[in-house]
């Protein structure tokens, strides 16, 4: 049997290797995103509601990592994470379209997961209404990252409770209208959450606008429903034919025409495939990306944000992550143009009128 090597109790490994000089370390926010905890741009993890009301921040991250209410290919519930680690700065990072580094202007904090488990559709879909509720009834701004389009029909309403259902609108980037009546019988799909939301009540059809449709979903008799509701939209062929710019203000226009605060709902999809492939329903003839960026710095500059979805982000499709990193620059951009409006004076919380 070969003799053990004999270990010398005062060698100093340290030293002999170099591991014992001094080293500057790092707080975790400014590591890069590949080390620490997985949080959105790094930023604090609270996802208690007590610790976030005390606290006070100004926006929030919210995960809902559910895909089980697709009609075609799944792999949303793995968004969330994807978005958060789809990023290649840290710290205090400065915007070179807007001019300002927006973590030195607001506080920002990402609230963890919905309690989400599989194949549970009625619970998730609970689970997701509470805790963004939770979240929107501390004043914070709720960023959501889905997750399949089915979460903004429980995201939306918990925000519209905590404001006043029927106040908030809706501007809507998407391929598809998702105002379906039924998914093959199934109510909550992903391709009814708009008709869900605006039956109910939390939303009203006339502060409704939608931005990007095409392609050949769903059924013209749809679009006759919308038209009864008093919901607006703009076909993907009006930015091919006036431009993103047109077709934004417009929506913009239409969108303060009655609410008091608007909600932005992403569908990662309505980017053309080419640039975001990462996506259960891919549509091609989208939007550039940065036809999207622009609008959601545009949108969020102009209204009083209520809330934010990004959705529909299927990893599993996209070995390069380029549809996470444009999901993760949408949130990053609204971010951005929440901290120009707190510097123009606006107020970006939601602070509950005093009765």
């Amino acid at each position: 049997m070969p003799e053990r090597p004999h270990h010398d109790p005062d060698r100093d490994f340290a030293r002999l290797n170099g591991w014992d000089r001094p080293f500057e370390t790092y707080p975790d926010f400014d590591l890069p995103t590949y080390v620490g905890p997985v949080s959105f741009m790094k930023l604090p993890w609270i996802p208690d509601a007590d610790e976030l009301a005390r606290r006070k921040p100004d926006v929030a991250i919210v995960g809902a990592p559910f895909d089980d209410a697709v009609s075609h290919r799944p792999g949303a519930r793995f968004g969330p994470r994807a978005i958060r680690e789809a990023q290649y700065t840290t710290g205090s990072i400065h915007s070179l379209q807007l001019g300002l580094e927006p973590f030195e202007v607001l506080d920002v904090v990402d609230s963890g997961d919905a309690n989400i488990v599989p194949a549970w559709l009625e619970r998730s879909h609970a689970l997701i209404y509470r805790k963004v509720r939770e979240v929107a009834a501390t004043g914070a701004i709720p960023i959501v990252l889905g997750g399949d389009h089915s979460i903004t029909w429980p995201s939306a309403t918990a925000i519209a409770e905590v404001r006043r259902p029927g106040s908030v609108g809706i501007v809507h980037f998407d391929a598809h209208a998702d105002t379906a009546n039924a998914d093959w019988g199934v109510l909550a799909g992903h391709g009814t959450p708009m008709r869900r939301l605006i039956e109910s009540g939390a939303v009203l059809g006339r502060n409704f606008v939608q931005v990007g449709l095409r392609g050949y979903w769903p059924p013209i008799e749809t679009f006759e429903w919308m038209k009864t509701q008093g919901m607006r939209w703009h076909f993907m062929r009006e930015i091919e034919e006036r431009g993103a710019e047109a077709v934004i203000r417009e929506a913009i226009a239409e969108a303060l025409d009655g609410p008091e605060a608007v909600y932005l709902s992403i569908d990662i999809d309505v980017i053309d495939p080419g640039m975001a492939p990462g996506t259960g329903t891919p549509e091609p003839g989208g939007m550039l990306t940065r036809e999207v960026l622009r609008a959601i710095r545009q949108i969020v500059g102009a209204v009083e944000l209520a809330g934010m979805d990004i959705v529909e982000v299927s990893p599993p499709y996209d070995q390069a992550e380029t549809t996470a990193m444009a999901a993760n620059r949408c949130a990053l951009e609204a971010i951005t143009a929440l901290a120009r409006r707190k510097l123009a004076g606006h107020p970006v919380r939601f602070e509950r009128p005093a009765r």
